[in-house]
């Protein structure tokens, strides 16, 4: 299985990354969450950008990834989650590409997140656009209300090879025990028999606590953890995440 290398952080290789979220709504907020990261043990960042303010204005968008590449210097994903899976502001499916786009072509953006269940043709010109621009993809789905089955897992997430997206990520929700150890078996068949290249998988809310930490032996190559606020359910604080990792180290 091959590794992908964003500046220095290289995935499918040791520990597990950590990415921490940026979820300000203001300018402000948010320079203050990356400033705050000067002393945090973390790999990458992500800009969920459907929290901010003035996502709907190209304008301030470049600014603000502007301001960030002056004070932050780490691989930076770009990120707007949509309403549907879980996301903060509503957009029209032809402005969350337009917003994507634009992102890639500013320069100040290592990797951004395409939806799985967007266009598949707007998806495969997208991701088109990143290559030519030197920007990963990382191609995502949600599930906030269940787990699918583990052969839909798997489903998806090839699909998502497919595509030719760089790495995949798929994120669910245990409605009870067994759903977390039915993520965790798709994610060891992915790693296993059907992954050629770096995975994310996780288990949301408390149930899937465990599977947000246990990565590096079932095969997922990241996991989120908060510095300041959280942004999904489930996220442990970046400092204990990066303990249990160590602890878990398979090295």
């Amino acid at each position: 299985m091959k590794t992908v290398r964003v500046k220095d952080v290289i995935f499918n290789e040791g520990r597990p990354k950590i990415c921490v979220p940026l979820v300000g709504k203001t300018k402000e907020e948010i320079l203050n969450e990356v400033k705050f990261l000067e002393n945090v043990d973390f790999d990458l960042a992500e800009f969920r950008v459907d929290f901010f303010e003035g996502v709907e204005d190209m304008g301030q968008v470049a600014d603000i990834l502007e301001e960030i590449s002056k004070i932050y210097k780490k691989p930076l994903l770009f990120t707007f989650r949509t309403k549907k899976e879980g996301g903060e502001h509503e957009m029209s499916e032809e402005k969350y590409f337009e917003l994507n786009r634009f992102a890639v072509r500013t320069g100040k953006v290592d990797l951004i997140d395409v939806e799985l269940f967007s266009s598949e043709e707007e998806s495969k010109k997208l991701i088109t656009a990143a290559k030519e621009n030197n920007v990963k993809v990382i191609m995502s789905n949600h599930d906030f209300f269940k787990t699918p089955a583990k052969e839909e897992i798997v489903a998806r997430l090839v699909k998502m090879q497919e595509l030719d997206a760089d790495i995949t990520k798929i994120a669910v929700m245990p409605e009870k025990e067994e759903d977390v150890l039915t993520l965790l078996a798709a994610t060891l068949e992915m790693k296993k028999e059907k992954a050629d290249r770096p995975c994310i998988t996780m288990s949301m809310g408390k149930y899937g606590v465990i599977s947000r930490l246990s990565g590096e032996l079932f095969g997922s190559c990241l996991t989120f953890a908060a510095a300041k606020q959280i942004s999904a359910p489930g996220q442990v604080h970046v400092s204990d995440a990066r303990s249990i990792l160590n602890i878990l180290s398979l090295d």
